[in-house]
């Protein structure tokens, strides 16, 4: 009966598929999605740039929007020192992710605006833009 059981529920998860919501995403009507990277460490940088490449996958980079916002330790993601990282920031750009750092943040931690990459916004705060976003519409995703 276990067996049983655990082959209907393999076999349910390998044929569902996404249903998208209405309206559904296209060109016209992206999914907006904007992402923190408050955390300086490698694994959790990784993990934000990944979990945005995995939407732009799935989505196709014509029917979404991403804004990713570095702020505190996060502002790491977005200097040019950091060439492993770089390069992968790089690589989403290309996709037009939107790459924004913090003001208060570069202030606090003596960050320049030639210390980061070519392409990175700024704004005077990280969590206000966060907050702005959201209620212009934006999905607010913290892997």
């Amino acid at each position: 009966m276990r067996l049983l059981c655990s082959l209907f529920v393999l076999i349910f998860y390998l044929t569902a598929d996404t249903e998208f919501a209405e309206p559904k995403p296209g060109f016209d009507n992206p999914r907006k999605i904007v992402f923190p990277i408050t955390a300086g460490d490698d694994e959790s940088i990784n993990h934000v740039l990944s979990s945005a490449n995995n939407v732009i996958k799935f989505y196709g980079p014509d029917n979404v929007k991403i804004a990713i916002i570095c702020y505190s330790k996060g502002i790491r993601a977005v200097l040019k020192k950091e060439r492993k990282i770089a390069v992968r920031v790089r690589s989403l750009m290309t996709y037009d992710v939107e790459f924004i750092a913090c003001k208060n943040t570069m202030r606090t931690k003596g960050i320049k605006p030639k210390d980061l990459l070519e392409g990175v916004k700024i704004v005077t705060a990280g969590i206000v833009e966060l907050v702005e976003r959201d209620l212009k519409g934006w999905i607010y995703i913290r892997p």
